[in-house]
């Protein structure tokens, strides 16, 4: 099979690597199309190394395909169904083998270049409000960085869940664009005056900008607030806080990632997401929100797009 690698973070290409064959309750999925990570750029510059299991020089952590073969045991599944999921490694491939329990149908109707915006950013949107932000109608919910897929997704699940969405941004544009997609109010943070634009304090905060806006997260959150920290683009360690206003408001702060959960968490998620938020897809309260679908030959291409921050939504790669 052709596979995306980089034998060094100034390189990426294509290179042949050796087809895999399905294991014990597994699938081996003909990928079609998968997504692009901010996680891919990182393992590229060999700071986010894949975990155990998972392929170690090729990177992907999401994808939409076709089954085409089934281990032994395998029950779930037939050669010909389509399927998408979020792996640890190894999706920018032709082929990817995964456990028949992490992998979710693809609704019908729908392409796999959209499919393969779903897993990253709507589980992790989902997680990270509906289950570690344990978000009850008409909180309000601030999402950093609202134009990244992850953002996108939020919005529409604030939406559709009755919670009030007010997301930051360092482009108008991408406000503007998150406003049709559900989000109630936006912040610019090129203003060092943002926090002020919240309008008050909010139940959950959805972070991936981590160090640069710790002090300021921790003071919009109410009472009982928890802090979701999904990534750290402008750094991973932050200076002092102040630990009396956490203790007098209760606060919370929960990190998550999907990438390092082991198969029962992933196996877990993947069906109570598809109970829960896949019927959602079916009758359009969601949609995926594409920004580019770029051929995986042009891989690097997309990785320079994806770090000028030009994009709003996902890009998905396709073969």
């Amino acid at each position: 099979m052709f596979a995306v690698t980089h034998p060094r973070p100034d390189a990426i290409e294509l290179a042949v690597r050796p087809d895999p064959a399905p294991g014990a309750s597994q699938i081996l999925v003909r990928v079609m199309a998968a997504g692009l990570n901010r996680a891919d750029l990182l393992q590229r510059a060999g700071r986010y190394p894949a975990p155990p299991g998972w392929p170690a020089d090729i990177p992907g952590l999401e994808y939409a395909g076709e089954v085409v073969a089934i281990g032994t045991g395998t029950t779930r599944w037939r050669v010909g169904d389509r399927v998408m999921g979020l792996v640890g490694g190894g999706a920018h491939a032709e082929l990817l083998a995964v456990h028949e329990e992490e992998a979710i149908a693809i609704p019908d109707r729908m392409s796999f270049t959209d499919a393969a915006a779903v897993p990253e950013a709507f589980l992790t949107a989902w997680d990270a409000i509906v289950i570690r932000g344990r978000a009850t109608t008409g909180d309000r919910v601030l999402v950093h960085a609202i134009g990244s897929g992850v953002g996108t997704a939020a919005s529409q699940l604030g939406r559709a869940l009755d919670l009030t969405i007010i997301g930051s941004s360092r482009t108008e544009s991408k406000l503007d664009r998150s406003r049709a997609l559900g989000m109630s109010h936006g912040v610019l943070t090129t203003s060092p005056e943002w926090p002020a634009q919240v309008g008050g304090q909010v139940a959950i905060i959805v972070d991936t900008l981590g160090a640069a806006v710790l002090a300021q997260n921790i003071g919009l959150l109410a009472v009982g607030g928890r802090l979701i920290v999904l990534g750290t683009m402008t750094g991973g360690k932050a200076g002092e806080i102040d630990l009396g206003v956490v203790l007098r408001r209760r606060l919370e702060i929960i990190g998550t990632a999907m990438r390092i959960r082991g198969i029962a968490e992933r196996c877990a998620l993947a069906a109570r997401f598809t109970k829960e938020v896949l019927p959602m897809f079916a009758d359009g309260t969601l949609k995926p929100v594409i920004d580019r679908v770029i051929p995986m030959q042009e891989i690097d291409a997309a990785h320079q797009a994806m770090q000028r921050n030009e994009t709003f939504g996902k890009i998905v790669l396709a073969w």
